[in-house]
């Protein structure tokens, strides 16, 4: 315990409806249950609707601009053509589009919708059609291969592919019947466009389907980082719960007339739950880009006066880098989050440094939980806890548990940090074995991250448990080495992973991408590493690579560095 004085709670209650034992009031920690609870409050206006039978696309439409209000506010803008949707274009697209699936292409409740294209000013309308018809919705990475695409497609169980023209090809194997977003040029090729212009914006066509909070409203596949990919069951509750949550934030950290960019891609939940749908019921304008580009990222920002951006932490590296030459170009930057993989201390303390005059707010969640689980609700808390991914966001009950005891774990001890809430996902599609793994009977998640809260009840991930580094029998996290090879001026960015060894179980190598006409050798990058950690967490070998693999939520994806490393050395012997 943190020595804070012990609380009662009437507005927080188990299960059972009987009012919990007395926990901390920092760190919310609970000493007789081992169970952190969230300090913060929703309020009755953005309460969780107890509803059964309302859906995400219902709920989201709701929030709506009225008429002519609706006419005049802009949802979305595309970066590359400048080409504008308002809230009212927005709301008839989505009814036109939802009632030619189900009237025109018979697309009926239960049915899986699968779609494959980069962020576009359709892709929430798409998204909207499909879970107001009670269809399920389950999306792709476009950069995915024909036989990745054919197995998600062939899991998933899809009755229809929707497609961007120039993804079409990677959709002939899985022999899935497939529709197009933008009108073609092959006039026997029917597209998006065409069903939303059609003749089905008539509001008694549009169709009333009874759909329960309990009914899936999505399938997304998990980025596999460290793994095989698996597809996550969300339902029409976990979404609608996030919605709630995300609207309760926008309340607290920022307002109507906010600009947001949107690179991160709509297919994964980050950007999904955030610009797909999320932000729609707060009545924001994003800019959408369909792919992420440096310097069109700039450009954006400077041409539309972008004052909100959603980030991963590669993006704010390369903020930082280049800051001497971009610095004037973000005057109108006035918030950055970071999210989906973590972000060091160090490079946090350097980004406010370089740009003092903007928020820098990490968050931390996964797709098993719907996204966001901590996120920080002031600038100054964040600020203050450097390192850290905020406090428990409402609805949400952690517990830290130590990994050879699976006891609960009091602040400040490291263990796996197990999650509870309304937004955790049903479990893996058609995998009873990894959902029992991962949910228990009592409805906790195990994250599969090593962490640990604070006094304060701050966040703290350490690294995803399967790949921290066992030398000697010390656990050595790679992100923490890092943020220490990306603090040298010479290196570009860096990945570190395990090698087996003989003699200590597991060696620590760094993949390092150096600088333009950098002369940097293997042995400094040692000895710069060496100098700064205890020694069981040394660099012991050094691989300089043009670019590092990241998906494209930027996490570093680790197992391609590995395959990597043993095919060079089997081609060595």
């Amino acid at each position: 315990m943190s020595g804070s004085e012990e609380v009662w709670s009437s507005s927080i209650e188990e299960e059972s409806g009987q009012s919990l034992p007395p926990f901390d009031n920092s760190s919310g920690y609970n000493s007789r249950t081992g169970i952190y609870h969230s300090l913060v409050s929703l309020g009755t206006k953005h309460e969780i609707p107890t509803n059964p039978n309302l859906n995400t696309a219902n709920l989201v439409l709701s929030h709506f601009p009225h008429a002519d209000l609706a006419d005049a506010r802009i949802a979305f803008i595309d970066s590359a053509t400048d080409q504008r949707v308002s809230y009212g274009e927005l709301r008839r697209s989505i009814y036109s589009l939802a009632s030619a699936l189900f009237h025109g292409l018979e697309v009926k409740k239960g049915d899986v919708v699968f779609v494959l294209s980069p962020n576009s000013i359709l892709y929430s309308t798409i998204c909207l059609a499909v879970l107001s018809v009670g269809a399920i919705l389950t999306t792709a990475n476009p950069l995915n291969t024909e036989s990745e695409i054919a197995k998600q497609v062939h899991d998933s169980g899809a009755k229809l592919a929707i497609s961007a023209p120039e993804e079409l090809h990677k959709l002939v194997r899985s022999g899935v019947p497939t529709i197009i977003t933008s009108r073609p040029s092959d006039k026997n090729m029917l597209s998006v466009e065409e069903l939303i212009e059609g003749c089905y914006d008539s509001p008694e066509l549009f169709p009333h389907v009874l759909v329960a909070q309990s009914d899936t409203a999505a399938i997304l596949y998990s980025s596999g980082t460290t793994g095989v990919s698996k597809g996550v069951v969300l339902t029409h509750a976990n979404l609608i719960s996030i919605m709630k949550l995300l609207s309760w934030s926008a309340d607290v950290s920022a307002s109507q007339d906010d600009v947001f960019l949107a690179f991160i891609p709509m297919f994964h939940i980050y950007g999904l739950v955030f610009f797909g749908l999320g932000l729609l019921s707060v009545g924001v304008t994003t800019i959408l880009m369909q792919k992420f580009d440096f310097q069109a990222m700039i450009i954006a920002i400077q041409k539309y006066k972008v004052n909100n951006l959603p980030a991963v932490p590669p993006v704010i590296h390369g903020l930082v880098k280049s800051a001497s030459k971009i610095g004037c170009a973000l005057s109108s930057l006035r918030r950055v989050g970071s999210g989906a993989a973590p972000l060091s201390k160090e490079m946090a303390q350097e980004f406010r440094k370089v740009f003092p005059w903007m928020e820098l707010r990490q968050g931390y969640g996964l797709t098993e939980s719907c996204g966001a689980t901590s996120f920080f609700v002031s600038d100054k808390d964040a600020k203050a806890h450097l390192g850290s991914c905020g406090k428990l966001i409402p609805t949400f009950c952690a517990k830290v548990v130590d990994t050879e005891t699976g006891k609960p774990l009091p602040p400040l001890k490291e263990g796996e940090l197990w999650l509870k809430s309304p937004t955790i996902m049903k479990g893996y599609l058609g995998n009873v074995e990894a959902t029992t793994a991962t949910v228990d009977s009592e409805g906790w998640l195990r994250s599969g991250d090593l962490g640990y809260i604070d006094e304060n009840g701050f966040v703290h991930v350490v690294e995803r448990i399967k790949e921290l580094i066992k030398h000697k029998g010390y656990q050595v996290a790679p992100a923490e080495l890092e943020s220490l090879l990306l603090s040298h001026p010479l290196i570009v960015d860096a990945a570190v992973i395990p090698v087996e060894d003989e003699e200590t179980g597991q060696i620590p190598m760094a993949y390092v991408v150096k600088a333009a006409g950098s002369e940097l050798s293997e042995d400094q990058v040692i000895q710069f590493v060496a100098g700064q950690v205890a020694p069981y967490k040394k660099v012991r070998r050094v691989s300089f690579i043009d670019t590092i693999p990241r998906s494209t939520a930027g996490k570093i994806l680790r197992k391609n560095l590995v395959s990597q490393n043993k095919n060079q050395l089997v081609s060595k012997l």
